[in-house]
């Protein structure tokens, strides 16, 4: 068990790095050619382990048959890994990215990080049957306020349509129900299925989303002409191999031994690395005081839901 918090705790200090990873990488080309080449190298890199595994004939005939038994996935589970890939990558980093562009890395990861425990502990009351009691209740009582003051930094007007970086606001706000839904639908395959090889089908199918929306946003010439850019290049190699095919692998693993909400717990301290390395790399921010102690209440509400 030490073993496996060891592994959450290394899969948040990269997933921290990652929001400024990205702040740097939008320098170059659009949140949505990040998110595209982001997954052009997951891809990769999971056919890359096919084809060693299947040419140094390095598995044993058992474990070859326990594999192929998890990679039969139902039709139910299809469905869900496509819901997987909209909400857990194409659509979810489209919206992660712009707001990291509008807004600076570390309101986003105060966003999905913060309130996305909160609400993935709503749906696992309705999809796990995880009990409700009167810690809960005032937990979210008290993250309702915590999350008001996370997102709006005691100021209302952000959510103006013509306030200036509402569109980095909305797209961060949109990511915490996006991932409580990734994670939640996750779960339920990967109860039964190998978590390694369903995240490389949510790959394959959100890279392919993603192609899509590049194309249809007129942005592919602008991906191949920035294609072999020494910081791109190795800032996707970073997202892809590290934050996705690693850091995605710890995240499903772990959520097949533990609660959904003890799990997400550990996301609680992310904000604050991103933060941290933000100043380190005197990266811009938009975060103010009220932003940070909405952070600390939301915190403290989801340490209470959380406790036995």
């Amino acid at each position: 068990m030490l073993g496996l918090y060891l592994e959450l705790i290394f899969m948040v200090i990269i997933w921290s790095f990652s929001f400024v990873v990205v702040d740097i990488a939008v320098e170059f080309i659009p949140p949505l050619s990040i998110a595209f080449y982001r997954f052009v190298i997951a891809s990769l890199s999971f056919l890359i382990l096919d084809l060693y595994f299947k040419f140094t004939k390095r598995k044993e005939k058992n474990s070859n048959k326990k594999i192929i038994e998890k990679t039969k996935f139902t039709k139910n589970d299809w469905v869900l890994m496509i819901l997987a890939s909209f909400t857990g990558i194409s659509i979810f980093f489209l919206a992660q990215y712009s707001a990291i562009e509008s807004i600076g890395p570390s309101l986003p990861a105060l966003f999905v990080c913060l309130i996305t425990p909160v609400i993935i502990t709503i749906l696992a009351l309705i999809f796990f049957k995880e009990k409700l009691n009167i810690s809960k209740i005032i937990g979210f009582l008290i993250a309702t306020i915590g999350g008001f003051l996370l997102v709006t930094g005691g100021n209302i007007n952000i959510f103006n349509p013509t306030s200036l970086n509402f569109l980095g606001y909305l797209f961060a706000l949109m990511t915490p129900l996006l991932w409580a839904i990734y994670s939640t639908a996750t779960k339920k395959i990967s109860k039964s299925s190998s978590s390694i090889i369903m995240n490389k089908y949510i790959a394959y199918i959100g890279t392919f989303e993603l192609f899509i929306f590049v194309l249809l946003n007129g942005e592919f010439i602008i991906f191949l002409k920035n294609f072999l850019n020494v910081s791109l290049f190795f800032s996707a190699l970073y997202l892809g191999l590290a934050c996705y095919v690693l850091g995605y692998y710890i995240w499903q693993n772990s959520q097949k031994i533990l609660k959904s909400s003890k799990v997400a717990s550990f996301l609680y301290i992310e904000p604050f690395l991103t933060l941290l390395f933000s100043i380190l790399l005197q990266r811009s921010e938009s975060i103010v005081l009220w932003n940070i102690i909405g952070g600390i209440i939301v915190l403290i509400a989801v340490l209470i839901i959380n406790y036995k």
